[in-house]
């Protein structure tokens, strides 16, 4: 039993490094081929001549391109990206706490609406959505505004709050503290697991938002670094290196934020599981 156990988990482990190697191979191939001399861009994985040619190419170095181009587009992206994480954050626990541990009128009303929300796929509300934030068309507001508000996020906090006993929130009431109070000193540190899920998510998706952002924003100055990478290397198509190193710089800060926020990410993805 002990023999056919430990082939089981040997299996189960060779398994595992394989679809993990499957997984990280385009990220891997992105970085050696951002290191690659351009003649061998695409061409080969031997990287036996690493160079920084690439990088130097968007940093401006041989005065091939604009750096600040780059660097506008990178800030753009952290502008639009925090505060659409945060407001997420923010709406979501609120939301989440307001429908499971009040009581006032219209409550089921509003989850119904919620739930009924996520059946729409996005596309369909992109003509309707561009009409309403047309005036704020290349400015921060109209990039942040439209993408906020995540049903997705509630349902998290949603269902989280249900796991947690009522008590807990009725003696804090008797306590004296009003449901602002509540949600300050008691929601906020009980949620730090989804909280970094729901975070790192919205995150990473108005990040990597490609299609509202070449819609709203078309302006090279109020562009992200995202829309930049997909309009400024179709003259690149013989020497892709930039590109792989634009796009090194556009997954680095996931990456980062990720090993930041490691701990709290796995508690948060095993209350997903359960």
């Amino acid at each position: 039993m002990k023999a056919k156990s430990r082939a089981k988990t040997a299996v189960l482990i060779v398994i595992t490094v394989i679809l993990l190697v499957f997984s990280l191979f385009p990220l891997i191939y992105m970085v050696i081929q951002s290191l690659m001399p351009w003649d061998q861009v695409d061409k080969s994985m031997n990287l036996s001549q690493p160079t920084l040619r690439s990088y130097q190419y968007l940093l401006g170095v041989d005065g091939s391109t604009d750096p600040m181009m780059w660097i506008r587009a990178l800030l753009n992206s952290i502008i639009v990206s925090l505060p659409t994480a945060i407001i997420s954050v923010l709406v979501g626990l609120c939301v989440g706490y307001s429908v499971t541990k009040l009581q006032f009128t219209g409550k089921k009303f509003i989850y119904q609406t919620l739930l009924f929300q996520m059946f729409f796929p996005v596309v369909i509300l992109l003509v309707p959505r561009y009409i309403l934030i047309k005036p704020l068309a290349n400015h921060y507001l109209g990039m942040i505004l439209p993408l906020c508000i995540s049903t997705w996020a509630i349902f998290m906090y949603i269902n989280y709050f249900t796991t947690l006993p009522n008590e807990i929130f009725e003696v804090a009431k008797i306590d004296g503290l009003s449901d602002f109070g509540i949600i300050v000193k008691i929601a906020v540190p009980m949620t730090k697991s989804v909280t970094t899920i729901v975070f790192l998510s919205m995150f990473m998706s108005r990040w990597n938002e490609l299609m509202w952002d070449m819609l709203v924003a078309p302006d090279i100055k109020m562009q992200t670094l995202n829309v930049l990478i997909s309009t400024q290397f179709r003259s690149m198509g013989n020497f892709p290196g930039p590109m792989y190193a634009a796009s090194v710089l556009l997954t680095l800060p996931i990456i980062i934020m990720f090993l930041c926020a490691s701990k709290y990410f796995k508690e948060g993805i095993s209350f997903m599981l359960k």
